[in-house]
């Protein structure tokens, strides 16, 4: 009885697992919805492994070898239930979600405002400078590129280099304002994150700014720093 129980769990954790995103993804589900439902995976996940070690502990020898099989899955899914929130809380990312190299004038979200209104996300208007002090304690590294070229030649190494970073979905190129907007979207829930990339003369070269801001949640886990993290050195990679 008790094995049956953990097992049929485990398969309802499963498939909260499966409904919280996909609720999402489908617009059938409040992120706060999808969020509980994930919660409550976690939650039966957990009972279920407690109840699978119950079952080795008391009825190893009455089990079947595939019972025994399936028991120590149940178990393997509560550990990866209790690490993966364990490993993401120390990560020690501070709570906030958009991350730029000009924290005094971030590059403007245009292109992807619409998209933003339609999905009832976060403002776009940029935090100032409580935002600012929290990116500096955290990401100390987050700057500007300078490169000894001119504007158009800076430009092009811009938008070819963001044409080739995995995942991304180029959304507006406007060569005059000298401004890159892209989207990139998370692989499981698939949020979105906006990117503005900005590129201005700086004496006799140019200089190019990376924004990168979320639009669901109040923190990222850190994502938007290491995306423009990933950029950067894409970017002078290319640049040589």
């Amino acid at each position: 009885m008790v094995p049956t129980l953990a097992v049929s769990l485990a398969v309802v954790s499963l498939m909260l697992l499966a409904a919280a995103p996909l609720g999402w993804r489908l617009h059938l589900l409040p992120l706060k919805v999808s969020f509980t439902l994930l919660m409550g995976a976690g939650l039966v996940g957990k009972g279920a492994a407690l109840l699978a070690v119950l079952s080795l502990v008391l009825a190893r020898r009455s089990l079947s070898w595939i019972r025994v099989a399936l028991l120590s899955c149940v178990i393997l899914l509560g550990l990866t239930f209790t690490y993966v929130p364990w490993h993401l809380r120390q990560e020690h990312a501070p709570p906030i979600n958009d991350i730029t190299t000009d924290t005094t004038n971030p590059p403007a979200i245009v292109a992807g405002l619409s998209a933003r209104q339609a999905e009832h996300a976060v403002s776009a208007v940029y935090g100032g400078p409580t935002v600012a002090e929290k990116q500096a304690a955290a990401y100390p590294d987050i700057a500007p590129v300078i490169v000894p070229m001119p504007v158009w030649h800076a430009f092009e190494l811009a938008l070819g280099t963001a044409k080739a970073m995995p995942g991304w979905h180029i959304l507006a190129v406007d060569a005059q304002a000298g401004t890159i907007e892209a989207t990139q979207a998370s692989l499981w829930f698939g949020f979105v994150d906006d990117i503005v990339i900005r590129v201005t003369p700086d004496g006799d070269g140019s200089r190019i700014d990376i924004r990168s801001h979320s639009r669901q949640g109040r923190g990222d886990l850190g994502v938007n720093a290491a995306r423009i993290r990933k950029y950067i050195a894409a970017l002078r990679s290319a640049a040589g």
